[in-house]
């Protein structure tokens, strides 16, 4: 596994550990579909919560809250429609897309959650 694996794999359980710790109940992790994959799918009370994380070790290319791209968020919005249809909802459930950018500076991560993002 490369080294940017490795930097995502711990981002998205450090993001996964502070969705729970939020009091969200995570649904699927890693989610794939024909849309693409969408990294935490949570509950929170009635609304379902899709988070998409990205973890940066610098700004070099900008830092994980600025890499949505608007092709990116086009696609994360079709992953959710996706899940939606695939889960057989009868009416359409509240959605919410929210981005969890990861600092990792050194060994002291900074979180960054951006709630309703899309």
């Amino acid at each position: 596994m490369g080294n940017n694996n490795c930097l995502g794999k711990s981002g998205e359980e450090l993001a996964s550990r502070s969705v729970q710790e939020a009091g969200l109940k995570i649904v699927a992790r890693n989610y794939r579909c024909p849309k693409g994959e969408m990294d935490i799918i949570a509950r929170e009370h009635e609304t379902l919560v899709f988070i998409e994380v990205r973890t940066r070790r610098s700004s070099f290319r900008g830092w994980g809250e600025e890499s949505i791209s608007y092709h990116k968020a086009q696609r994360l919005k079709a992953i959710a429609a996706y899940y939606v249809l695939q889960c057989g909802y009868t009416t359409w459930p509240n959605l919410r897309f929210d981005v969890i950018a990861i600092r990792w500076l050194e060994n002291n991560p900074e979180i960054i959650w951006i709630k309703g993002a899309l």
